[in-house]
């Protein structure tokens, strides 16, 4: 079992933290980035009635308004419509911003004497070809490495093409740009960093699209792509960058691939983009463009045999907690490199049961909490190794007797225990507090689930699977109602319930006696009958790894079924799907693969298909195993899914535009339409 830590330099390292999971730093490059700038007190204007004088006007600083910093901006080889619209916006900010600006075609600015007197240095739009000698260029490389920042809009990746230090600076080289402007999606990655928070996630705008001739992410850190689906002439595929920033070799830069059209300057957005891009390059604004560096990481092994590993803990001072299934909980020293079990939970093990997950409390650094998911033991038929042919352990799929499986009712438990130091750290079991209990069926598979985490107002999530076995549903939903079929092989039971914990994100706060309180928002109120007031999220599948911010999004990844081909009389092919959860809702299992993708309701006995399910209106759940609501909420739209062999859409049609029909309506779907149109009776299956 191993961890990435992030390596920053010295100047970085006491300011960012990567997860928690930030060890000793070491330094990735010896030279540190420019510190931020301070901003002076703004002045009064002066009253004389004038115009108040414009930063590059001769008496602008005489009137008392000392700028912060300056930059150059530098146009050889731009448009000219290009220049004077880029330079033009570059002004406006820096009035606004109290920031100078020098703006130049002539490469002779580019002298170590000249250079020093800007924080950053935009190239502007600047084209391809050579623009600096060598003696220029010697003067910008001395610059940047010594802190300075760059700058780049648009065709500046298209600059210097045989200058190599050029080339690392920008991370790519522009390769062809759309030959005439169209409107096309942004869709903005990261809204912290300064160039990105002011922005909308989704953002419209017309420009001539570049392609490059690497993709940058992995080198540099990603803030926006551009979503090639809602323009022609994309090359890059799915994922396009068009905005990125990076720490490289002592300097600051920052590129944006917006800018090539002279129109792109009266974007109120693009402003605002621009602002925040010379504000981080200058080191007038902070923002975290190593995040997604791979260099910027190295792998430190915790354990080389730790059997089957699940997650893992980063304590405060750097130690990490890491567990198996099979009960064990490690605890990794740095210090030592050592990796030694601390405490073994008795746990029940087939298939995925076991020991889920570990997780320390929000307070861990005043009150030692751990918190641990697992499956006791309790009195579950377990295999009898004297009786090598024979499984006693795994429960019957078909019985007559519906009674055969009560001994294999179980439950999982989310606990927590104290981490004592002495006389060696283990977790003292007697302070163990049981906080809650999740039915589960035992002796056959599958979807545990059982991750635990905290947002910033100390809230704690619990996911879980929906506790069903997927065999004997052809790879689509499990949905057998079947009397003489194991309950476990229903999801409705689970994961459709809305009076059962299974296929759930549980969303509680934890009290100091272990006890806890339903907060607001979840998605029934405390009280409501036939509900579980910690549900926030229903309708998951196997949610088995997700993230949550500090202000409680949630990221999910849900794993799919295992249909290879969709079929109108059973529903889609497998389709998988990553959603952020910002409120509480259904997420579909297993009625629908999303809200556009509904499954059809299936008897398993007669192997007669029904009605598709209606996942914008709500489903219904009339499993005569459902102890929740018949009617379920409206089905929740995820941003992104997929499938096996991309017969899915990748994307959710927009409310005010539709997606492409090729993309919008499947080929299993339109089938469908077409029969459930012609006749209101069941289809036989074949």
């Amino acid at each position: 079992m191993f961890f990435l830590r992030r390596v920053l330099p010295p100047a970085c390292a006491g300011a960012l933290a990567l997860s928690g999971v930030l060890a000793s730093p070491a330094a990735a490059d010896p030279t540190p980035t420019p510190a931020p700038v301070s901003t002076p007190t703004p002045t009064s204007a002066p009253t004389s009635g004038k115009a108040p004088p414009r930063p590059d006007d001769a008496g602008y600083y005489r009137h008392g308004n000392r700028p912060a910093y300056k930059v150059l901006v530098f146009t050889k080889g731009a448009e000219p419509a290009v220049a004077e619209a880029g330079t033009g916006l570059v002004r406006r900010l820096g009035r606004e911003q109290r920031f100078a600006v020098d703006a130049t075609a002539d490469a002779a600015a580019f002298t170590p004497e000249k250079l020093a007197d800007y924080r950053a240095v935009i190239f502007l739009g600047t084209g391809a070809g050579d623009l600096l000698d060598a003696g220029q260029q010697a003067a910008f490389e001395e610059y940047f490495t010594a802190g300075g920042g760059y700058v780049g809009l648009s065709s500046a990746a298209a600059t210097e093409p045989s200058w190599s230090f050029y080339t690392q600076v920008v991370g790519t080289t522009a390769g062809q740009a759309t030959a005439t402007a169209a409107k096309a999606t942004v869709k903005v990655a990261d809204r912290v960093h300064p160039a990105g928070k002011p922005l909308p996630e989704r953002w419209q705008i017309s420009e001539r699209w570049y392609d490059y001739a690497a993709n940058v992410r992995g080198t540099a850190h990603v803030l926006a792509t551009v979503d090639e689906s809602t323009y022609t002439g994309g090359g890059m595929g799915a994922d396009h960058p068009i905005s990125w920033c990076r720490d490289y070799r002592g300097g600051r830069t920052w590129y944006t691939g917006l800018g090539l059209s002279a129109g792109t300057y009266a974007d109120r957005n693009f402003a605002k983009h621009l602002l925040g891009g010379i504000e981080w390059a200058s080191g007038a604004a902070t923002g975290d463009c190593g995040a997604t560096v791979l260099a910027n990481y190295e792998k430190v092994t915790l354990n080389d045999e730790p059997g089957e590993p699940m997650t893992m803990a980063v304590l405060p001072d750097g130690r990490v907690l890491h567990n198996t299934r099979n009960g064990q909980i490690r605890l990794y020293d740095p210090a030592t490199g050592l990796s030694p079990v601390i405490t073994t939970i008795p746990v029940y093990s087939h298939d995925e049961d076991g020991l889920q997950s570990v997780a320390i409390d929000p307070g861990f650094a005043r009150n030692k909490w751990v918190y641990f998911y697992y499956a006791p033991p309790l009195n579950t038929p377990v295999d009898d190794p004297a009786t090598p042919g024979v499984n006693e352990g795994d429960a019957p799929v078909d019985s007559a007797d519906p009674t055969v499986w009560d001994k294999f009712k179980g439950y999982n438990v989310l606990a927590r225990a104290k981490l004592v130091e002495e006389p060696t750290p283990h977790l003292d079991l007697t302070t163990r507090q049981e906080i809650l209990r999740v039915d589960s069926n035992r002796g056959t598979c599958c979807h545990v689930g059982g991750e635990i985490r905290f947002d910033g107002r100390g809230l704690l999530y619990l996911a879980t699977g929906d506790d069903t076995n997927a065999g004997g549903s052809d790879g689509y939903t499990p949905i057998n109602e079947a009397a003489t079929r194991n309950p476990a092989y229903d999801a409705q039971r689970s994961s459709a319930n809305t009076n059962d914990l299974r296929g759930k994100m549980l969303r509680i706060k934890v009290a100091a006696d272990g006890s806890y309180t339903i907060p607001k928002g979840n998605l029934f109120r405390p009280g409501t009958p036939n509900t579980r007031p910690e549900i926030y999220l229903m309708g998951l599948r196997n949610p088995f790894r997700y993230d949550v911010g500090s202000d409680g999004t949630l990221y999910i990844a849900d794993y799919s079924p295992d249909a290879r081909a969709g079929d109108h009389r059973r529903g889609p092919q497998g389709t998988g799907k990553w959603f952020v959860a910002r409120k509480a809702g259904n997420w579909g299992w297993p009625y629908c693969a999303t809200r556009d993708l509904p499954y059809t309701d299936f008897d398993f006995t007669t192997r007669t298909s029904g009605q598709p399910f209606d996942c914008a209106g709500g489903p219904v759940n009339d499993s005569p195993r459902n102890t929740g609501l018949t009617k379920l909420p409206p089905v929740e739209r995820p941003e992104v899914w997929y499938s096996y062999t991309a017969e899915t859409p990748a994307r959710p049609p927009s409310p005010t535009r539709p997606a492409p029909a090729r993309r919008s309506s499947p080929s299993w779907a339109r089938a469908a339409s077409a029969r459930w149109a012609a006749t209101s009776t069941s289809t036989t299956a074949g």
